[in-house]
């Protein structure tokens, strides 16, 4: 990585704001989980009334005040705010604090430094810090001299800090080489599949609902999952066989969160247009959650901005195994079409009934029924036969050979275009329901 990482384990101060406006607000629990996932000790919890924003140092001087003696008397490291500082808040509250000050989007990028286990994952991650770094350098070199008029008052400050913000750029600018590159080559990947007419499946959902459980229980991966946000950061992709369906492509992504820095989502954007030309979204929802409808807005809004908000979306209520009296189901709107379903990933409660609903919703483009084929289309019935799609075969009165089939509509759209047909007119005049 490009920046030192301090090592787990450092006390931590943290800071919550209560009383913000309702699509501001930040859930305390969950700012003390990130807080435990960075490696933090918490030795300290201040939370702090509705109050009116200052400019200097977020709060009043008063809970500045109080704040720096606690730091003194817990010995503490780190004081981590669960909202957005900017750059200067953060250098007067450091200078009073005399101790380093981390806000809820540093908090984040620092867990996600963690994480990161691929060679793209560690570039995202680098891109976002340095972007976030960016407005942050002054902080560094307010040892150093300001530039002033005079002889011998010329001090080195702004040269450096010049100097650094030109290879900030440099490096910025090769990252975002090196991702286009991924991402090239994501979509060639994503094309190929595509040509092969292989669904893909795309697992979504807030941070530590059970996604990577649950992909590991329907592929029998071994994907890194654990009870902590963001443990997945890597796109992971495995191929399934459906007995209704054939192939399909189940791919594993990043959680979403509460407020995600936007620069996270800039930064992600290769890895979350795995979402967002999937065929059909899984969308994992911690049923256990009180938060729950907080946390499915907030994917929600995700999805929206990464253009994926219109995709056909089955939602998946996980952890079934926390509540009593819930048994594994699937539940349909009013056309029959499934909608829901519950189960438990951890214990495998429910699985097949997710499987279930995943073929009826791939399936919507499955053609099943007995085609007509005259004697000289053979070369269509062996094809058909090689790709496992016939069920039965028989011949009527006059010859013709009558075939049960199951297969995709576009496969055998471009089977039968193959042999001179329109494929509209064959399956119109030949198909027998």
């Amino acid at each position: 990585m490009f920046f030192e990482r301090h090592e787990g384990g450092e006390r931590a101060i943290l800071v919550h704001l209560e009383g913000q406006a309702p699509e501001a607000r930040e859930d305390p629990d969950e700012f003390l989980e990130l807080a435990r996932s960075a490696g933090a000790e918490v030795v300290g919890f201040v939370t702090i009334p509705r109050h009116q924003p200052t400019a200097r140092f977020l709060i009043g001087s008063g809970k500045v005040e109080e704040i720096c003696e606690q730091v003194k008397a817990d010995e503490a490291d780190l004081v981590i705010f669960n909202h957005t500082l900017t750059p200067s808040q953060e250098r007067n509250l450091e200078r009073v604090f005399e101790c380093r000050v981390l806000d809820r989007t540093g908090l984040i990028l620092d867990i996600f430094a963690q994480r990161a286990r691929t060679h793209e994952g560690k570039l995202q991650v680098e891109l976002a810090q340095l972007d976030h770094l960016s407005t942050r350098l002054v902080r560094g070199w307010t040892h150093l001299e300001r530039q002033k008029g005079g002889i011998g008052l010329r001090g080195p400050g702004e040269t450096q800090l010049e100097t650094d913000r030109r290879l900030l750029r440099v490096r910025i600018g090769q990252i975002k080489q090196r991702l286009e590159k991924v991402r090239s080559q994501r979509e060639l990947a994503r094309r190929g599949r595509k040509r092969a007419e292989v669904p893909v499946v795309s697992l979504v959902g807030y941070t530590n609902a059970g996604k990577s459980t649950l992909f590991n229980a329907l592929t029998s991966a071994d994907v890194y999952a654990a009870n902590q946000l963001f443990a997945t950061l890597d796109p992971t992709l495995r191929r399934l066989e459906f007995d209704d369906v054939g192939g399909v492509i189940l791919a594993d992504t990043v959680g979403f969160i509460r407020h995600l820095p936007h620069k996270l989502v800039e930064a992600f954007r290769a890895t979350l247009e795995e979402s967002s030309n999937a065929d059909l979204l899984l969308h994992v929802i911690d049923a256990h959650e009180p938060e729950r409808q907080l946390q499915i807005e907030q994917v929600y809004s995700v999805l929206k901005e990464i253009g994926a908000d219109q995709l056909p979306t089955l939602e998946v209520y996980n952890k079934l195994d926390l509540l009593p009296d819930v048994a594994p189901q699937i539940q349909r709107d009013d056309t029959g079409r499934p909608v829901r379903v519950w189960l438990s990933a951890r214990e495998g409660q429910g699985l097949d009934l997710l499987r279930q609903a995943i073929s009826e919703l791939l399936g919507s483009e499955l053609f099943v029924g007995t085609l007509r084929l005259p004697q000289q289309l053979g070369r269509l019935r062996a094809q058909l036969f090689a790709l496992g799609a016939v069920q039965d075969e028989q011949h009527d009165e006059e010859g013709a050979i009558l075939l049960k089939v199951r297969l995709q509509r576009v496969e055998l759209n471009k089977l039968v275009s193959r042999e001179g047909w329109k494929s509209e007119d064959f399956l119109a005049q030949h198909t027998l329901q």
